[in-house]
């Protein structure tokens, strides 16, 4: 019914404007209680199998939805409804920004994948943080804050912009993400470089802290897939140097090899993201785990549209799973097809937990793995 929908409707719409009358059918229906428990019941089913604790915190299961698509933090019981175990929230800067000129979302549904270059289009950080403060929830799901570089600020000023929305927003997250790899604010992605990121990801932990008490907010770093695997490494040692509490892998690509789609799509500036990031976002993980193992919490993003793609991740090394565009193209039944098909494939594993599974990919020890560290074929 959905690809349906999908095919006589929303295809034939402004990608920007489908998602916004998506997302606010999702946010009336979870406003109203009897239905938000309804479809609750009917998406969301709970695997006890599949709970996870990462960087201290317990969720339902290990997937989550990627920032991008509740920018400011509009619709997190809705999201919750349809089954997401986390919601991240943002990207959202210090200063409210409208983002890049209309039209900056593309549907490249021939490869699944999507190009955006929205540019951190957000209401700012202080208006979100009172809208999380103001939040009454109605369903018990982990709240993650992703936060960016407001456009108009040089990059010698970045950290003092990051401190400002940490100050804002730590206390209302349940993890903290710092995103210095979007292809769509210039010279972002530059901060990835380890003397940049260094003092960046510093400030940030101490606004944190100073912000917050009681408790330690997790934090986390997202990176590029585009990065040599050179500076994936340098990455992986500055997080452990700082004692991050995770690494997100990875965000959009400014790659275009081997998609199928037409020159007046692809030749689209943005970022790229769907199914032709699958492959390399898998092999930036799969280095992460074996540079840093358990030492920090990896969340695998990019290209996952199916519980294998899920369970692979995990397999790879994430303790976590994210996903965006694959919803896109799946619709609301999407959520419960992976916690299903993660249930199956754990249930026909040699791993009693998801615990047990994550990095049995890489671990060269793991059982049903082969010498090379390879899972071993079923």
């Amino acid at each position: 019914m959905y690809k349906l929908f999908f095919n006589l409707l929303f295809k034939r719409m402004d990608p920007e404007r489908a998602h916004h009358l998506a997302f606010g059918w999702i946010r009336r229906t979870a406003s109203v209680p009897v239905l938000r428990t309804f479809v609750a019941a009917a998406l969301a089913p709970r695997h006890r199998e599949l709970r996870t604790e990462a960087f201290g915190l317990r969720m339902h299961g290990p997937f989550g939805l990627a920032a991008g698509f509740d920018k400011n933090a509009t619709g997190i019981d809705g999201l919750a409804m349809l089954g997401f175990d986390h919601v991240e929230i943002g990207t959202v800067t210090a200063l409210a920004q409208p983002g890049n000129p209309k039209q900056r979302l593309f549907r490249l549904v021939a490869d699944r994948a999507l190009i955006n270059r929205m540019g951190f289009n957000n209401e700012g950080s202080a208006a979100v943080a009172q809208r999380l403060a103001e939040r009454r929830a109605a369903f018990r799901t982990v709240v993650g804050v992703n936060i960016g570089k407001t456009k108009i600020v040089p990059e010698s000023e970045a950290a003092a912009d990051y401190v400002t929305s940490t100050e804002r927003l730590a206390r209302h997250a349940d993890y903290l993400v710092v995103n210095v790899s979007s292809p769509n604010t210039p010279g972002l992605r530059n901060l990835q470089a380890t003397e940049s990121l260094r003092p960046l990801l510093t400030a940030v932990r101490e606004a944190a802290d100073r912000s917050v008490t009681g408790r330690r907010v997790p934090l986390l770093v997202k990176i590029a897939p585009d990065l040599a695997d050179a500076d994936i490494d340098a990455v992986a040692d500055l997080a452990v140097e700082l004692g991050l509490d995770g690494i997100i892998a990875t965000n959009t690509t400014i790659g275009r090899d081997g998609l199928r789609s037409g020159p007046e799509l692809t030749e689209e500036t943005g970022g790229l993201s769907g199914a032709p990031l699958k492959e390399r976002s898998l092999a930036v993980l799969s280095r992460l785990y074996a540079r840093v193992g358990d030492r920090i919490t990896l969340v695998g993003v990019g290209g996952i549209e199916t519980a294998e793609d899920a369970w692979q991740r995990i397999l790879a090394g994430a303790t976590l799973v994210q996903g965006y565009s694959a919803f896109v193209y799946e619709g609301p039944f999407w959520s419960r097809a992976i916690h299903r098909g993660l249930a199956a494939r754990l249930a026909n594993s040699p791993y009693a937990t998801l615990a047990e599974a994550v990095g049995a990919g890489v671990r060269a020890d793991a059982p049903g793995t082969g010498t090379d560290g390879k899972q071993a074929a079923a």
